[in-house]
């Protein structure tokens, strides 16, 4: 198969997850995976229609070996950190999950959504603290509420230390 037949298989298999088909995708995503074993985009798309069918435990070794190297686009990289970091927690490897979420916040620093799940995994280890500080500051920086703005300053001050009560 050439690059191209790649790339067109890959996305017709995107397409069929996308139109509500994630059986017949996951089917034509395991078969490219068998073709072309060491391509990210293809290991990324495996793992997300494994999560669709709420294959969490099949989904990783996918999403791991997609984010080994430099082979994903900036925005798939970005969703496989997610996707990993989120598929951890549910599993209940929180601190996997942690470290995974970290990561993407280290490279996508302004991305509210790994920051949330990255809070949500940080409840799960007993890092109450951290998780609600990660939550008020992206509230006060992201909402669009006039109220929530009008203290925003005083939510990212406490949100610094919650035991702080002046």
């Amino acid at each position: 198969m050439s690059a191209r037949t790649k790339d067109d298989l890959l996305a017709e298999a995107v397409r069929l997850r996308e139109q509500g088909h994630p059986e017949q995708a996951r089917e034509r995503l395991l078969s490219l995976t068998a073709s072309f074993p060491d391509a990210a985009d293809v290991a990324y798309q495996t793992a997300w229609v494994h999560d669709v069918l709420g294959l969490e435990a099949e989904a990783v070794p996918y999403y791991e070996r997609s984010l080994q190297g430099d082979g994903l686009s900036e925005e798939d990289r970005r969703g496989a950190l997610l996707g990993l970091g989120s598929t951890y927690r549910v599993l209940g490897r929180f601190g996997q999950a942690t470290e995974t979420l970290r990561r993407g916040v280290a490279e996508f620093p302004d991305d509210g959504a790994l920051r949330t799940f990255l809070s949500m995994a940080l409840f799960n280890t007993g890092d109450h603290h951290e998780a609600m500080r990660i939550l008020l500051c992206l509230v006060a920086s992201t909402s669009g509420s006039p109220e929530v703005q009008r203290y925003r300053p005083a939510i990212e001050h406490y949100a610094a230390d919650l035991t702080r009560t002046m």
